[in-house]
């Protein structure tokens, strides 16, 4: 079986340690992939320290994968040795359900193999992410990534591109659209430069005013100081979709009065809390609230396709693994701008 150098966490409150692993044998299916980026997602540090109640140790978190294809099992026909390959959220579903065969995997109702903390279905075993050297998964979970792409850009990709780009395009995000991004971070700096790509006017809504320049670096048209109240008034009912990152707790609300009628605001972040929304603000003007969830398979490689085309990644701070307890502290306080990603050539030497 191959085996692979990784970082894990043993315990919740403890740093991610060195750690050995195999991996399964590739299948008939499978791919064998050679990691050599992976993006450090705030999941990752939500699940290493249990603060979801997730548990499961040791665990070597990552979801975020980019790499080249080392082998492939003998059934393989969509990848071959010396390929580029990422791997996102999720690594095998059941297949067999309607959101399954609908093509919208990551709704499966029965039982979703996450890229870590799930467990195998061939193996029974449990599954280890991407601060490792190598991963084995079903081809049909395998993304196609272009060489025209920055590799350590295009990490972030699998997980916060695709966070962003699913609600943008299943609400209809385009030329004419008035779409707004809540919160600039991880998530939020993506999702405005996919919406500036698919021709929306973008606009920031962010309470930190030191942002407006990156905003308008990242594609947005519009910027707005929400610690300014004011900004409430010269935005009320003039989006179409607002795309809420924030993972604070925030006033509904006060930004669902910021949508036209029959707008939509969009859920991505994971607050705390359960959200309070006042049902005036959405009876008034038939505006919606609704929650989206990564992307699809096939939405993961039409964005691929998309960046590579456009020449858009993700704004990244490159580290060693080495340094990974590092990153998360400042994970935590929001010191990044905007997503860490891991050169794992810094296990190999």
């Amino acid at each position: 079986m191959p085996s692979a150098k990784a970082y894990a966490a043993h315990q919740a409150k403890e740093p991610l340690k060195p750690f050995e692993l195999e991996r399964r044998e590739p299948g008939p299916h499978d791919v064998l992939v050679d990691i050599l980026f992976c993006g450090v997602c705030h999941t990752d540090l939500h699940q290493a320290r249990d603060e979801w109640g997730s548990g499961g140790y040791p665990m070597v978190p990552g979801h975020e994968i980019v790499g080249r294809v080392e082998a492939v099992g003998s059934s393989v026909k969509r990848f071959k040795p010396g390929d580029l390959a990422g791997i996102g959220v999720l690594v095998d579903t059941c297949r067999a359900c309607g959101s399954c065969k609908e093509g919208l995997e990551q709704y499966c109702e029965g039982t979703i193999v996450w890229t870590y903390g799930g467990v195998e279905r061939e193996t029974g075993k449990p599954t280890y992410g991407g601060y490792s050297t190598k991963i084995v998964a079903d081809e049909n979970y395998v993304l196609k990534v272009s060489p025209k792409l920055k590799l350590h850009e295009a990490a972030p990709l699998l997980c916060a591109g695709i966070t962003t780009y699913s609600p943008l395009r299943h609400w209809g995000a385009g030329p004419g659209k008035k779409v707004a991004i809540l919160g600039l971070g991880g998530l939020g700096h993506m999702g405005v430069k996919l919406g500036a790509a698919l021709g929306a006017e973008v606009t920031v809504l962010s309470s930190s005013s030191k942002k407006k320049e990156d905003a308008f670096r990242l594609g947005a048209r519009r910027f707005a100081d929400m610690s300014n109240p004011r900004s409430f008034k010269d935005n009320a009912g003039h989006f179409d979709l607002i795309v809420d990152t924030v993972s604070a707790d925030h006033d509904f609300t006060a930004y669902m009065e910021l949508l036209k009628r029959e707008g939509t605001l969009v859920l991505v972040g994971l607050p705390p809390k359960p959200p309070s929304i006042s049902p005036f603000a959405m009876a008034a003007k038939r505006r919606a609230v609704a929650g989206s969830h990564v992307g699809s398979l096939r939405e993961i490689q039409e964005l691929l396709d998309l960046c590579a085309e456009k020449g858009i990644g993700a704004d990244v701070e490159v580290i060693p693994m080495q340094k990974i307890n590092e990153a998360f502290e400042r994970l935590a306080g929001n010191d990044v701008r905007y997503r860490f990603v891991i050169d794992m050539s810094s296990l190999k030497a």
